[in-house]
């Protein structure tokens, strides 16, 4: 009798054990950790993880930190404009960004505003 399904990738070693939802995000992380990155300095495909947190080049022996899966996270792009920003000033785009998130949160607020009228009378 032929199997039904294969079990593939890093968490075959699992088996049929902890779920499929746990096996599949395990999974997706070793995947995350185990990849190799693009370096921010020599812009060799050669960054991969040391420890948890700790990332280094191959190639140019560039040691920086970063996130736990993943050399560069969402924060680190929101760091890396905010120093940008205060370097070079705010450009457009960042001006645009920042109008629409202001826009955002006044409707936000208008909405939050007559939810709590409608609630008073």
């Amino acid at each position: 009798m032929a199997k039904r399904t294969q079990k593939l990738g890093a968490t075959a070693k699992y088996g049929a054990r902890y779920g499929v939802s746990v096996r599949r995000r395990a999974g997706a992380a070793i995947k995350k950790k185990s990849r190799k990155y693009t370096c921010p300095v020599c812009h060799y495909q050669k960054v991969t993880r040391q420890v948890a947190g700790i990332w280094e080049c191959k190639k140019c022996g560039h040691k920086f930190s970063g996130g736990t899966w993943e050399p560069f996270t969402r924060a680190t792009d929101a760091n890396t404009r905010v120093i940008r920003r205060g370097m070079e000033g705010a450009t457009a785009t960042d001006m645009t960004v920042i109008a629409q998130q202001a826009a955002l949160d006044y409707e936000r607020n208008l909405a939050g505003e007559e939810s709590v009228s409608d609630e008073e009378e």
